[in-house]
């Protein structure tokens, strides 16, 4: 079973980072971007057969190592 997370910042968290590459797509001649926020994704292969305990446990890895939950959200797909 596959699980992928995405970790983005919470809203009103300040990202340098999305700052960065929307200033570097204006100087490539990309003018329309006003915003972008970055963040990341992991991708997880797990033993697990049962979907609604993969989640779980993915939820789990979140909470205790993937997210800082205090400054980042996550959401949690299971495939």
């Amino acid at each position: 079973m596959k699980a992928r997370v995405h970790v983005m910042l919470k809203d009103g968290v300040l990202d340098p980072q999305g700052d960065a590459v929307r200033h570097a797509l204006g100087t490539l001649g990309f003018e329309g971007v006003q915003a972008v926020r970055q963040g990341k994704v992991i991708e997880l292969d797990l033993a697990a057969g049962d979907r609604a305990a993969a989640e779980t446990e993915v939820r789990a890895m979140c909470e205790k190592l993937l997210a800082n939950t205090v400054i980042e959200k996550y959401t949690v797909e299971i495939a």
